[in-house]
């Protein structure tokens, strides 16, 4: 077994090791697939919850200037006004931003919110209760929207490892609009090894477009997003 670079995993992801030890958990049938569930919502659930900064709220460590150098490449997926669905939306902060963000640059977005986390999604609601009936809970791999979506942002890690496929295919099947956008990210890895845009080719879809941006610690990882249109999937 080849030997972990732990340095590098803590840049990719500051939790790494919490997650390693759930998937293998589940790899071992010590947990089901609820379990994986229960196990990750018991850390982020009550992390997110125990302070006041938005942006920890959402699962950030930095001030708001590196929060918009984290977040804002998710804008290059956006070329066109429309319906925007934030996948593990937490307290909303993603949602409120994307919305100024894409402003700045002439486009409208109408910001939705999915949250597995009915505490979450109950801050998210006291936070933004103008957009109150736009945050909805469900689990992404099974949800049924009551409208479709232009754009679906989610990230992979948010079920297991195995599921992932399908979490992708759930999502462009029956959540992203017919001429809408499945947008991956935003996701730290090794700079030169797009492991991530390389398993969803594998499994089938066509990636239209990618962007990235240098990570601010460290030249062994960027952050990266790709996305896939739904029309050429």
């Amino acid at each position: 077994m080849a030997e972990i670079d732990e340095e590098l995993e803590a840049f990719k992801d500051g939790g790494w090791r919490q997650w390693a030890a759930i998937d293998a958990a589940l790899e071992r049938g010590d947990i089901d697939e609820a379990g994986w569930f229960r196990a990750v919502g018991e850390i982020i659930t009550p992390a997110y919850l125990s302070t006041e900064n938005p942006r920890a709220q959402s699962g950030h460590s930095g001030d708001a200037r590196r929060w918009e150098g984290a977040r804002r490449l998710l804008l290059d997926a956006v070329d066109r006004d429309g319906r925007f669905l934030d996948v593990g939306c937490a307290n909303g902060h993603l949602m409120e931003c994307v919305v100024a963000w894409a402003a700045e640059d002439g486009v409208v977005l109408d910001p939705w919110g999915l949250e597995i986390s009915e505490e979450l999604a109950a801050l998210a609601r006291e936070r933004l209760p103008h957009w109150s009936d736009h945050i909805l809970v469900g689990n992404a791999l099974s949800w049924r929207p009551p409208l479709r979506f232009d754009y679906v942002r989610t990230n992979l890690e948010y079920v297991p490892r195995l599921r992932q496929p399908d979490l992708v295919g759930h999502l462009l099947e029956s959540v992203v609009a017919d001429k809408g956008r499945l947008i991956i990210g935003v996701f730290n890895e090794e700079t030169d090894r797009a492991a991530c845009e390389a398993d969803v080719t594998a499994w089938g879809y066509t990636v239209s477009g990618a962007t990235e941006r240098r990570h601010p610690e460290t030249d062994r990882v960027v952050r990266r997003a790709f996305w896939i249109d739904a029309a050429g999937r």
